[in-house]
């Protein structure tokens, strides 16, 4: 398995060893990434959208906030069974294709007529946690947007042992040096998700545990697709996007299958929480 690069030269000059090698940003890219999350990956989650929308019955009486909604699928998902729903979604390139899909998603945190402040009977926070620097202020800012008596939902990995893409997942960790890459499965240790409940006003109210299959036509939609969760950005920042690019190949190639599809068996956990004040 190839490692990554972190010393090399230009030129004839020699780069210090441990400095930082200088590659273009990601962001010029941002846009094909959007919409690989939107064509390729976001359907990976389906079954766990689904499975917390069984167990809150999510139907014509509930109203849902996505917490870094993304391009909106899970959104679509309970705008189907009869919710009302809205999203909060940073990044413009996602929150954009959100807007083609006729979701109402704004940029957050701040109140917007689309997204009022403390409205919602449930409040979803899927894809949010696993890259976010502190997940604490996400809670809350979760909490603070539900209504009392309603519920908030987190969601992470399982244990990295009982989901094949977590050695794939650390070539995120392994390529990004010494920036600030998060670790994926942080939240995935017993407890730690029930950690952030009590300092946002949240109890909690039950768990589950969701099979999500990662299942990809072929190994560059694999790549592309596992590329477009954000994860790998400080990666690819680090060390190249060429690189983690092979690299992802390189590590993709024994969940390969005869037929050149690329198949991934996954656990996601969700936690959901009441709030009580």
């Amino acid at each position: 398995m190839a490692s990554a690069r972190t010393t090399g030269t230009t030129g004839t000059t020699a780069r210090p060893t441990g400095a930082r090698p200088h590659h273009p940003r990601t962001g010029a890219a941002r846009p094909a990434r959007a919409r690989d999350w939107a064509e390729i990956q976001e359907r990976m989650l389906v079954p766990l959208y689904e499975a917390v929308y069984d167990r809150l019955e999510v139907g014509p009486a509930s109203s849902v906030l996505g917490l870094g909604c993304r391009s909106g699928l899970a959104l679509l998902l309970a705008a189907g069974r009869g919710a009302q729903v809205a999203g909060q979604e940073p990044r413009d390139e996602l929150r954009e294709l959100a807007h083609d899909r006729r979701l109402r998603v704004c940029a957050g945190p701040r109140p917007t007529a689309a997204v009022p402040r403390s409205a919602h009977s449930l409040v979803t926070v899927f894809e949010q946690l696993p890259g976010a620097a502190d997940a604490g202020p996400v809670v809350a800012e979760a909490a603070r947007l539900t209504l009392p008596g309603g519920h908030v939902v987190l969601a992470a990995w399982g244990p990295p042992e009982r989901c094949e893409s977590a050695p794939v997942l650390d070539v995120a960790r392994r390529m990004a040096g010494r920036t600030t890459a998060r670790d994926p499965f942080e939240l995935s240790a017993p407890g730690a998700l029930e950690d952030l409940l009590a300092p946002a006003g949240l109890r909690p109210a039950g768990s589950g545990r969701v099979s999500c299959p990662f299942a990809y036509a072929d190994l560059d939609s694999a790549v592309r697709g596992l590329l477009s969760t954000g994860l790998f950005e400080p990666a690819e920042e680090f060390s190249g996007a060429s690189l983690v690019a092979k690299e992802l190949e390189e590590v993709l190639q024994p969940y390969l299958r005869a037929d050149g599809s690329v198949r991934m068996e996954n656990l996601f956990r969700y936690l959901v929480a009441e709030r009580s004040r």
